[in-house]
């Protein structure tokens, strides 16, 4: 039974990943009805911005915090320099556009910090801590409880305050919120720089466990679009399970089935489930009236 709590706690450490991520697809997604397929390079580069700083003899948390700046930076200049203009574009079309900044994110990096991985240490360094007999790291910890953290307040934020509604209507119909008098300009502007610093974050706390590299993301990135597919893309709450799902039980079917094939056999599993279910867990389910 410990092994088997001890798989959960690792599953939640990387579910703590893919969560941010989703989450940061599906705020902008659900706000502009544009998929963001550059959130994982975009989060990569910033991971090589707090590597680089931080091998400039910036501490580590402090180069945490000024790369999150940035990443805001960068979601504004993104939104009000990109998005913004690109009105009359469908949304196949902003889609595309994001696969662009995949391409500048991919060419941006080993121009800026070089070819040569980085390095970025754990954020809270010590011996495993010992809970009920579970070996936990004190940066596991801190990710877990940074992620439960953020989630709860972006959660109680769209749920308990006026700027939460705002984004709620704009992400029920834009036009209708614009019409109430929703600011729906600035809630785009908003939600691509709490999305990007999302994106950003989730990979900061990867960093540690591999090196800074330019395809350090690449499987988040697919686990958190596949956690948003799995959850629904029609809450903001779904693909946060969904991520916690596939964390865990990618790590418990490593353990108990096979590392092999556990990613396999857990898609398949995510397929069924779909199938049944094309909306995702928490999906809804739109009637169209002609």
């Amino acid at each position: 039974m410990t092994l088997f709590f001890q798989n959960i706690v690792g599953g939640m450490q990387s579910a703590s990943m893919y969560g941010l991520a989703a989450l940061g697809l599906v705020l902008i997604y659900k706000t502009t009805g544009v998929i963001n397929f550059a959130q994982g390079e975009l989060g990569m580069f910033h991971a090589f911005v707090a590597a680089a700083l931080f091998a400039s003899g910036v501490p580590a948390g402090l180069a945490v915090l000024m790369t999150l700046i940035i990443a805001g930076g960068v979601g504004f200049l993104i939104e009000w320099g990109i998005m913004r203009h690109a009105v009359k574009i469908d949304p196949l079309g902003k889609m595309i556009m994001t696969m662009g900044l995949v391409m500048v994110a991919q060419g941006l990096a080993p121009m800026f910090f070089g070819n040569n991985p980085l390095y970025f240490p754990k954020l809270l360094q010590g011996d495993p801590i010992s809970l009920f007999g579970i070996s936990i790291l004190p940066n596991t910890i801190l990710i877990i409880c940074i992620t439960l953290a953020i989630m709860a307040v972006l959660f109680y934020v769209l749920q308990k305050t006026r700027w939460g509604l705002a984004i709620r209507v704009t992400a029920e119909n834009v036009n209708t919120a614009r019409m109430m008098g929703i600011p729906t300009q600035r809630v785009s502007l908003v939600i691509w720089i709490i999305g990007t610093v999302l994106g950003a974050l989730a990979a900061i706390m990867v960093a540690p466990l591999t090196t800074v590299n330019v395809s350090m993301m690449a499987d988040i990135h697919l686990k958190s679009f596949i956690s948003a597919v799995l959850g629904g893309f029609a809450t903001f709450y779904g693909p946060v399970v969904g991520a916690f799902i596939i964390g865990m039980f990618n790590n418990l079917l490593g353990f108990y089935v096979s590392s092999k094939w556990a990613t396999a056999i857990l898609y398949v599993f995510i397929l069924m489930v779909l199938i049944l279910k094309p909306t995702g867990l928490f999906g809804k389910k739109y009637v169209k009236k002609v």
